[in-house]
């Protein structure tokens, strides 16, 4: 059985105009995306700028997010390089009563999957308590997951290795392993991969399409007639046109502006494609909704 499944949303993170993070805002944002639908929220990935995010910061926010009624609901990055940094977060996360954990292979160095095993089971072997999903997005680590090294990282560690974030696309029509979950990154790939067997999604547009994915997600396994897919693809395609992050934060701040804030070298759009945005999701009767407010 799968220990991971549903319609999780990669976590936005909310700056103050400092661009310190302003932690009670991040929760509350994604607590309501979770009212709204999501199963959960992937804390500090690529879409919430862990990269840019002191550690401290992120410490702090754990801190806080340990108090939410929706604790368990919560997958934590690091978006770290660091193999000790990484080790050391996730040890003071375990202490707060995490244990799933989105972990991305280091960036910028060239390496295959032979150091890629040896990673995790390092992580693994200091936090044998830890439940890990893998992250495969060879865009951002360089990196791209062989169905062979995750095959080999389940055999060798069965209890902690549970399941794939996939979002360079090579691995969620083939691979095929018990007790072990696989998730597309995106919402084009929501119905096409729960019909091969996959575990759900884990995605940036999440941010806004939870009702939508969720109502995908419950139809499927209820079996009725898909009525909400193709409004549901038809916005992610939308929102794939631009930087995820740089359109998300856009469309929010057309209700709140302290989504606006956004840590250099990212940027919002610029007015000629927030325009097209815009214009193309009012086109699909799809309007934004603040979920600070919600």
């Amino acid at each position: 059985m799968a220990k991971i499944k549903g319609i999780y949303a990669a976590g936005m993170s909310i700056l103050n105009d400092n661009l310190s993070l302003n932690i009670e805002k991040t929760i509350l944002h994604s607590e309501n995306i979770i009212k709204q639908g999501c199963h959960g929220v992937a804390i500090f990935g690529s879409t919430g700028q862990a990269q840019l995010i002191s550690i401290s910061e992120k410490i702090d926010l754990l801190s806080k997010l340990s108090l939410s009624k929706y604790k368990n609901n919560f997958l934590i990055g690091t978006g770290l390089n660091s193999l000790s940094e990484i080790i050391n977060m996730m040890r003071i996360a375990i202490s707060l009563g995490f244990k799933k954990f989105l972990i991305m292979p280091p960036a910028y160095y060239n390496y295959e999957d032979k150091e890629v095993i040896k990673f995790y089971s390092k992580i693994v072997h200091s936090l044998p308590e830890s439940e890990i999903i893998l992250y495969n997005f060879e865009k951002l680590c360089g990196y791209k997951f062989s169905i062979d090294c995750v095959e080999r990282l389940v055999r060798q560690f069965p209890d902690q290795i549970i399941g794939v974030k996939d979002s360079s696309y090579n691995l969620f029509e083939n691979l095929k392993l018990d007790n072990f979950s696989v998730l597309p990154g995106s919402e084009l790939k929501l119905l096409s991969g729960l019909e091969l067997g996959c575990s759900g999604i884990i995605t940036a547009t999440c941010n806004v399409t939870s009702e939508l994915s969720r109502k995908v997600y419950d139809d499927f396994l209820s079996g009725n007639k898909q009525s909400y897919n193709k409004k549901l693809c038809e916005v992610r395609s939308v929102f794939d046109k631009y930087n995820l992050i740089s359109g998300l934060h856009t469309f929010f701040s057309q209700d709140d502006k302290i989504y606006e804030n956004i840590l250099p070298p990212l940027r919002l759009l610029d007015d000629n494609e927030k325009k097209d945005l815009i214009s193309e999701l009012n086109n699909l009767n799809f309007y934004s909704k603040s979920l600070i407010a919600a």
